[in-house]
Order: C-alpha cells, then structure tokens, then sequence
C-alpha cells in the first residue's frame, strides 16, 4: 500500500512540475513576445495531464471509487478538468489561448495542495453512489472551468484597460475580451444549474428529499443567482467594461465560497466527502 501510495504522489508531483514548466513558459511567451516559446509552454502541459491521468486512475484503483471524497481527490480532479477542458476550449476558440497564464498556474497549486492535504483512502459513503452523482459533479467541474477563464478574461479587461498589461500584446482587444468573459459566464452558468438539479435528483436519491437548504446547497445556489444576475445586467441593462468585471470577480469569489469552503462546515450533509 505504501508503495501504491508513492507511486500516486510521484504522479501528481511530476504533474506539478511539467505545469509549473508549462507555466512559466507560456508567461515568458505571452510578455516578451516569443510565440515559439508559448507554443512549447502547451505542449509542455500535456505530458503534465498524461502523469496527471495516470496518477489519478491509480487513486481510483487503490481506493475503489471516483476521485470525490476528500480534498486531494477533489482538488485533483478539479484540475485535472480544469486543464483538459481548457484544451478542448482552444481547440475551436484559440483566441483564448492566453488565459493559459491564469489556467496553468491555478491547475498546479489545486493539485499542489491536494498533494499537502496528504491523501488517505477513505470508504465511499453508502448515498456516495450512482449516475446522477456523476453528472452532478461532472458538470460542476466543467462550470468552473468555463468559469475560470471568464475570470481570466475578465482580470485582463481590469488590467489592460487601466493601461497594464500593455506588453501582451496575444491578447485580444478590450471589446474581445469582455465578449468572452460574457460568453464563458454564460456556458458555465447553464452547466452549473444542470449541476445544481442533478445534485438534487441524487439527494432525493439518497436522502429522500431534493433540497433541504443544506450549506452547500444554498451557496451554491447564491452563487448561480449571482451570476444570474451578472448575465441579466449584461443582457439588458447594458453592462459591460469594468463594472461587469468588477461584478464577475465578486461573482467568482462566491464559486470558490460554494465548492471549496462550505463542503467543510461540519453541518454540511457534504462535509463528508471533503475532509
């Protein structure tokens, strides 16, 4: 077991590298101007996921279930969709590409400290089972990162339109960039209310009951209605430029609240799967 456990470790960590590796890479590219380099920085990544995968599918054979259950399976698994969703996003939208200086740096410190939290297998619990909780987490994790890289759309249009950022010149124009923080808010609030109602099909499911104002429940559900609100003020009220940034980054605040904070509190029926 101890070995299995290495071997496990030793994936993630040589995951960590080859995206710090990526990372810097793809920095270095976007700022000094060197499309060879930043291209290298996204091949770079891709060793990075193959270590990544391997390392994950060890975990879930050496504890017999999918990686939801404590915090290293989770933060790993989040980043692991967060990288490789990105790559299926600039597959048809390369416009995007530069949010990799964001993507990249938050994908190796999720998997970093998953790593710290020092992984131990846990027993799934009995409700912990079944398709719907499949769906519920896999559109989760596809909503937040549709939702990290409007983030990062949205922290360029803050920074560029202040006069900052002025060397980065791969990065669209300011109107570009505040479509596409709208475009990719929009996509991961549709997967978000789909992970929203196939989480409650799963708790009528396990506990008989589709929404009973759990912590996790209700913010998650304050976050939607937060970007809902975003989208709304977009669409019909005219929002746009900084404010709808601005708005978006308060928004997101309120994402990290709702997956990473609120699984801990101990009155939480979720607090199980993130200790």
């Amino acid at each position: 077991m101890m070995g299995s456990y290495a071997l496990v470790t030793g994936l993630h960590w040589g995951a960590v590298l080859l995206y710090v590796a990526a990372t810097l890479l793809v920095v270095a590219g976007a700022f000094f101007d060197r499309e060879r380099v930043e291209r290298w920085g996204h091949r770079v990544v891709w060793p990075g996921v193959a270590l990544h995968s391997a390392g994950l599918a060890a975990w879930w054979e050496i504890a017999g279930h999918g990686p939801y259950v404590n915090r290293f399976e989770v933060l790993s698994k989040y980043a692991w969709i967060l990288v490789v969703g990105f790559g299926v996003f600039v597959r048809f939208y390369p416009r995007i590409r530069t949010t990799a200086i964001v993507v990249y740096p938050i994908t190796f410190l999720m998997v970093a400290i998953g790593i710290f939290t020092r992984p131990e297998v846990r027993q799934l619990p009995p409700t912990f089972r079944g398709i719907w909780l499949v769906l519920h987490v896999l559109f989760y994790n596809v909503a937040f990162c549709a939702l990290v890289i409007a983030l990062a759309f949205s922290l360029f249009f803050l920074l560029r339109s202040r006069g900052r950022l002025a060397g980065l010149r791969s990065l669209p124009e300011l109107p570009t960039l505040d479509l596409y923080a709208y475009r990719f808010a929009g996509f991961g609030f549709v997967f978000w209310a789909i992970g929203m109602l196939a989480g409650s099909i799963w708790a009528y499911q396990s506990w008989n009951i589709f929404w009973n104002w759990d912590p996790v429940q209700t913010w998650s559900l304050v976050a939607w209605v937060l970007f809902g609100i975003y989208l709304h003020l977009r669409r019909f009220f005219g929002w746009k430029g900084e404010r709808a940034a601005r708005l978006f980054v308060l928004c997101f605040a309120v994402v990290l609240v709702s997956l990473f904070l609120t699984p801990v509190i101990e009155s939480s029926i979720h607090a199980g799967y993130f200790k």
